[in-house]
């Protein structure tokens, strides 16, 4: 692993070590890409085999995503000293660790672990890739970090049809065998790290010292980021916070001091409060990573009713549709020149695409109006990262991943709550009319607040003792073997799901067998018989009923979103034209056309 000087080297020699390491970045996204899919694909299948609880799958997914937004920015301030071959040593120790932990699980610790290493290798991959490649395209910067980013749904399309042709999960082939394919990119980019040259950091190439790097984002840059990072670790560690408003709320006492200490000295160290273009991009950048990340949970979910077991088919082909899009950047670009164009076509297309969604009836129409919404935010990512990497080269990794790492924690920390208020607001409003009595017994008394606005919830008490009695009496009813039940791992699981929900008392930590947990449900009257069970059924399909309704309402109100970027991107190009038009902020010239933004 050798370093190479940044900028455009001559020689078929210089050439061959880009397009080499190019690709070595490619492979690296594509094994990001493929633990995502593999989490996703064997979830329910630890379940059963671990008799996880439904909070502990919601903890190891979690811990696949939100150490990326914490590696990506730490490693960002420290990069560049410790080299790109080095970090990606890292990354790489951390997905092979985790295929180890993953093969060899024996429960729920070895499967939380590895889920965490396979986000902080994400991270890192990240962290490194993103410079490296600006590095070395320093004249190109847009398009070939578009074409790089097409590695995450490249990995999705090809790990979803390895394991689609390999047969169900849990059914033809043991799940430990699936988690192999995860070493076919691992192994690749771990192999091509010992041919790769990486470049020293366009920032260092050029001279432009850490501190003028620290002072493009500037103290009001890391406020945002050390606050999204405050909050998402204060939550993770369950503290309890300094301040809950409906307004405005803080983390933890000593998260909220790591918060003004910081700000304070990165304050004054750079004497900055960083640039506003890019402090602007930064906010849209969360507005950005809802945006993509929700709706294309919503829209997955959409599909469900119209396509029922073949919706999973709706992974694949969305991630098609952005790899081909990333893929056929160079002509997208000759049309409509600059990031900022591409990114204003991509939040109207967007803003079309999941407005249509929201009433689309059927698989055709859901199918076309996600073919325009893919289209638009098939874009996103890759061109802000561009944007940036054009307009804040003086900035480094720090002013290039701190984007990304922001629009993921801001997923978590706003996109959750802005999503969650949508639904519940549509839930309430969707039973009260179907059944009012339902609504009575279902929708907790109780009003609750957040920063947008007041709203009463599900009773998720409620809820869960209508879903566990209904799926331990269908188990029941539809077992071959009703007398050896309580061997069946399945039904363990779902034993275990109820007992935690409706009978286990506050602080109690005993681990019971699954005998005991069935008697005590017996006890307790949850194992129904079919007069309750047809009740029951007819309440739980009014909430489901309900719950779909509400996704496609929030809909309608999400498109909002991408039309307020397509407001931000329109007053860029209009700041732009203003002053001459758009312009690259290249390092060999000394920065020139950065001006104040």
């Amino acid at each position: 692993m050798g370093e190479v000087r940044a900028g455009p080297a001559g020689g078929d020699q210089a050439q061959a070590e880009r397009r080499f390491l190019f690709a070595t970045c490619f492979v690296s996204l594509v094994a990001t890409s493929f633990a995502f899919v593999m989490r996703g694909f064997l979830i329910d299948q630890w379940q059963v085999e671990f008799g996880l609880s439904e909070t502990q799958k919601g903890e190891i997914l979690g811990a696949g995503l939100w150490p990326f937004g914490l590696s990506i920015v730490l490693f960002s301030l420290f990069i560049d000293r410790v080299g790109y071959g080095k970090s990606m040593i890292f990354a790489f120790v951390c997905h092979l660790v985790s295929v180890v932990l993953f093969v060899s699980s024996w429960g729920y610790w070895p499967l939380y672990i590895g889920s965490l290493l396979c986000g902080l290798a994400a991270g890192t991959v990240e962290a490194i890739t993103n410079p490296a490649i600006a590095s070395v395209y320093p004249k190109d910067k847009t398009r070939m970090l578009t074409l790089f980013h097409a590695g995450w749904p490249a990995g999705i399309v090809l790990n979803g049809i390895m394991i689609q042709l390999l047969g169900e999960v849990g059914l033809t082939i043991p799940w430990r065998y699936l988690v192999f394919l995860l070493l076919i990119p691992v192994i690749a980019y771990g192999v091509m790290l010992l041919k790769a040259k990486w470049p020293v950091s366009e920032r260092v190439a050029a001279g432009v010292p850490y501190k003028d790097m620290l002072a493009e984002a500037g103290a009001l840059g890391w406020l945002i980021v050390i606050y999204l990072v405050a909050s998402e670790v204060g939550r993770i560690c369950g503290r309890p916070p300094l301040l809950d408003t409906t307004f405005f709320d803080l983390p933890s006492w000593e998260f909220t001091a790591l918060i003004v200490v910081t700000t304070g000295l990165y304050y004054w160290y750079t004497r900055s409060l960083g640039r506003w273009m890019y402090i602007f991009l930064l906010l849209v950048m969360i507005i950005l990573a809802i945006t993509e990340l929700g709706t294309d949970t919503w829209m997955k979910e959409l599909m469900v009713p119209s396509m029922g077991r073949l919706s999973f088919l709706m992974l694949i082909y969305s991630a098609s549709v952005m790899l081909i899009l990333r893929l056929a950047i160079t002509p997208v670009q000759r049309a409509l020149g600059n990031p900022l164009r591409i990114l204003l076509v991509s939040a109207i297309m967007a803003t079309i695409g999941i407005f249509c969604l929201s009433w689309a009836e059927g698989a055709f129409l859901i199918l076309l109006f996600g073919l325009i919404y893919g289209m638009g935010q098939c874009y996103f990512w890759p061109m802000t990262l561009g944007l940036v990497g054009e307009r804040f080269p003086r900035g480094g990794a720090l002013t290039l991943n701190a984007v990304a790492g922001v629009g993921m924690l801001g997923v978590g920390i706003l996109g959750s709550q802005i999503m969650g208020f949508w639904q519940d607001k549509g839930i309430d409003r969707q039973l009260r009319a179907a059944d009012p009595a339902v609504y009575e017994r279902l929708v907790s008394k109780d009003e609750k607040t957040s920063i947008f606005g007041s709203y009463r919830a599900l009773d998720q008490t409620q809820v869960n003792n209508i879903n566990d009695k209904v799926a331990l009496f269908e188990y029941r009813r539809d077992a071959a073997d009703t007398s050896k039940l309580l061997e069946d791992a399945k039904y363990g699981t779902l034993v275990r799901n109820a007992f935690n929900h409706l009978v286990r008392e506050p602080g109690d930590v005993r681990v019971y067998t699954t005998e005991e947990m069935h008697k005590k449900l017996e006890e307790k009257g949850i194992l129904i018989g079919e007069e309750e069970y047809k009740a029951l059924q007819k309440d739980k399909k009014l909430v489901e009923e309900a719950r779909f309704a509400a996704k496609k309402l929030a809909m309608a109100r999400a498109a909002a979103l991408p039309a307020i970027q397509a407001v931000c991107y329109l007053a860029l190009i209009i700041y732009f034209k203003k002053r001459g038009g758009y312009s690259i902020v290249s390092l060999e010239t000394g920065g020139g056309g950065a001006g104040k933004a």
